[in-house]
């Protein structure tokens, strides 16, 4: 479904943030890209949803396909059509519209007759939503305007959807409870997932693949099963030691973890 092809992207024409990056997403998989901040995840999803251009970001080399077509350079809204969505960090909901203005904005390239369609079904996966649609947005939760934001990106009817650290600020019972949703959209929807996250852990329990980066480059990849076994991976980012106890990430030495992932 979605090819990146060894992109090498800068900003500012001179700031090097993606050194040579490649990922592949199949159609209806979940795939997480993991690295700590300032890896460049981040930027991988602007590259490809076209949101490079509005931060003075430019793809220097490298092609982006999506279901067989060039997307490098695209208008954002052209991106949007083709049916690639993107949930930024931060979740960027419109505080000053409502829950449900909110989620309609998510449907406005549309031109088929199906938005209410899809508007009843946001609220049936978002109960919360429901009740409160409404209420100005900036009045929800943390959680709730996480989910608004999933829910708004849905009204797009995507064919793929990425998010950008969906768990952050939000309390661990109620990321779960995200995370269960989104696995049900997956599913129910077959709607394809590019999960960006620092949550390892929930990243690699529900995704099928994962990428993992360091400086703007992809380190390791693989089945997110084998990943988890990975002794690298368990150290850096599952908070696990060599015999499985939990240990602080500063005490694990970063260039020997490079020197395993590179050999």
């Amino acid at each position: 479904m979605l090819n990146v092809n060894n992109i090498r992207v800068t900003y500012n024409e001179y700031i090097l943030t993606l050194k040579g990056l490649s990922l592949r997403v199949e159609k209806g998989k979940i795939v997480a890209l993991l690295g700590a901040n300032g890896a460049g995840k981040t930027t991988v999803l602007k590259s490809i949803s076209g949101l490079l251009k509005s931060q003075r970001g430019k793809i220097e080399e490298g092609t982006i396909e999506f279901l067989g077509q060039s997307i490098e350079g695209k208008d954002p809204a052209a991106i949007v059509r083709l049916g690639i969505t993107q949930i930024p960090e931060g979740r960027r909901v419109l505080q000053d519209m409502t829950t449900e203005d909110n989620l309609l904005v998510g449907a406005y390239l549309r031109r088929d007759n199906r938005v209410k369609q899809d508007f009843d079904k946001v609220l049936e996966y978002f109960p919360t939503l429901a009740k409160r649609q409404k209420e100005l947005a900036g009045y929800l939760s943390g959680g709730e305007q996480q989910m608004l934001a999933i829910g708004r990106a849905l009204m797009a009817h995507p064919k793929l959807m990425m998010l950008d650290e969906p768990s952050l600020g939000l309390a661990p019972l109620l990321s779960r409870a995200i995370f269960e949703i989104l696995e049900r959209i997956n599913r129910e929807e077959g709607t394809t997932l590019l999960l960006v996250e620092q949550n390892a852990n929930i990243a690699l329990n529900l995704s099928s693949y994962g990428y993992i980066m360091e400086n703007g480059k992809v380190v390791l990849d693989g089945p997110s099963e084998k990943l988890r076994g990975n002794r690298d991976v368990q150290e850096s980012y599952l908070g696990l030691s060599r015999d499985q106890r939990k240990k602080s990430f500063k005490a694990v030495k970063h260039y020997k973890r490079r020197k395993r992932w590179l050999a």
